[in-house]
């Protein structure tokens, strides 16, 4: 049995958009055909049911906390990053249910808003509960982090058993941030995780500070260092960026998703286009606002020919979970159109994940989930759009 969508457009990624055409589904939510309007009234397609606004596939959110979800509202924004993780650290521990119960209505408001895939940051085993339960696929990135070059060995062991506990759940050790990965735990962690079949993230210039500190070892990340405890007087400054100190330290093996971009420059970008040639550039431009309150130069990673991908960050860092507002923070501060838009919500995260056989286009036989999004104006979102989840 085949049921019939339409809407006023419809963005299938792998081809033109259909203007009033229309999706053939099986019941289980598996494309069986999609016509255009003129075939459809060819082939006297009945019942089809219309919708007014854009049918588009399940979104891809490929940066998100699960397990902070518990900190909603509880930090400050415009805190700058140092201050925002010096919060994380105090804050983060709670009631085992409190951070349960989060973590659930958390993975429920992004189902509702048609996100079918995550890339989900883990320090530790709590959210494998939620997301073995949950409707949506996710991928866990195991953060790996320690900066004392002398404790890489044991922190290696501890992010493998956390990896292992995930089973059979998808999980990769990844790196957290350069400021918090030696030398030698890069080489533990591209060890495990630095084969061509993987995917991997790393925070990336998030703050003006990142950069300052590897250039010459100073600015606020030494108070951070401090309020740690730790000593990192064996650190020396190399007179380079942070993506240029440390993306040499990673290995050009897997899929590698630089997280936020914040601070990063033109000869950042040109550095690693040699270095890595399986980079993706993934924007969080509400966390931006939230932590920074300030955005990447999105044209500037646009005219370089990056491959961009969408997140969320976490509710300690955002008021919701949506790739939506998201896409319409990008259109109304950075200029970008709704297609393209739309091709880094899910088709380039879909790819990065390594599920583009699934999710990420409208395609015969995929089942990628089926988004309609209401309220727009011409080719652009509006205030008022949101995401209705078809399939």
């Amino acid at each position: 049995m085949i049921s019939y969508l339409s809407a006023s457009w419809i963005y299938p990624l792998n081809a033109v958009p259909l203007k009033n055409g229309v999706i053939g589904l099986y019941e289980d939510g598996t494309i069986a055909a999609l016509f255009t309007a003129e075939e459809a009234a060819e082939l006297s397609l009945t019942p089809i049911e219309y919708y007014d606004g854009w049918l588009v596939p399940g979104l891809v959110n490929t940066h998100c906390h699960l397990e902070l979800s518990h900190l909603k509202d509880k930090i400050g924004m415009h805190t700058g990053l140092p201050g925002f993780v010096r919060e994380v650290i105090s804050q983060r521990l709670s009631p085992a249910e409190e951070i349960e119960i989060a973590m659930v209505a958390a993975d429920q408001e992004m189902y509702e808003n048609g996100i079918v895939a995550v890339g989900d940051i883990s320090n530790q085993i709590v959210s494998k509960a939620v997301k073995e339960k949950s409707k949506i696929y996710y991928h866990t990135f195991v953060e790996a982090m320690g900066f004392d070059p002398g404790r890489a060995a044991e922190i290696i062991l501890k992010a493998k058993e956390i990896k292992e506990a995930f089973a059979p759940l998808k999980a990769t050790i990844v790196p957290h941030a350069p400021y918090s990965v030696s030398a030698p735990l890069f080489a533990e962690i591209n060890n495990t995780s630095g084969l061509a079949d993987e995917s991997v993230s790393i925070h990336n210039q998030e703050t003006a500070d990142e950069n300052v500190f590897f250039a010459d070892k100073s600015g606020h990340f030494l108070k951070l260092y401090e309020f740690l405890g730790l000593d990192i007087s064996f650190f020396e400054a190399g007179g380079k960026s942070s993506l240029q100190t440390y993306l040499p330290l990673m290995s050009t093996g897997p899929k590698t998703l630089l997280v936020h971009n914040t601070f990063t420059n033109a000869a950042d970008i040109e550095f690693a286009r040699n270095v890595h040639q399986r980079l993706f550039w993934c924007l969080c431009p509400n966390a931006n606002l939230y932590i920074e309150n300030l955005l990447p130069d999105v044209e500037l990673l646009r005219s370089a020919g990056a491959t961009l991908t969408l997140g969320t960050d976490s509710l300690a860092s955002n008021h919701q979970l949506s790739i939506l507002a998201e896409m319409f923070t990008l259109q109304e501060k950075a200029g970008v159109p709704f297609d393209e838009l739309l091709r880094w919500a899910t088709w380039n995260g879909a790819v990065f994940l390594g599920i583009e056989a699934i999710y990420g286009s409208l395609e015969v036989g995929k089942k990628p989930g089926i988004n309609l999004i209401e309220e727009v104006e011409g080719d652009r979102l509006t205030a008022a759009s949101r995401v209705r989840r078809l399939i």
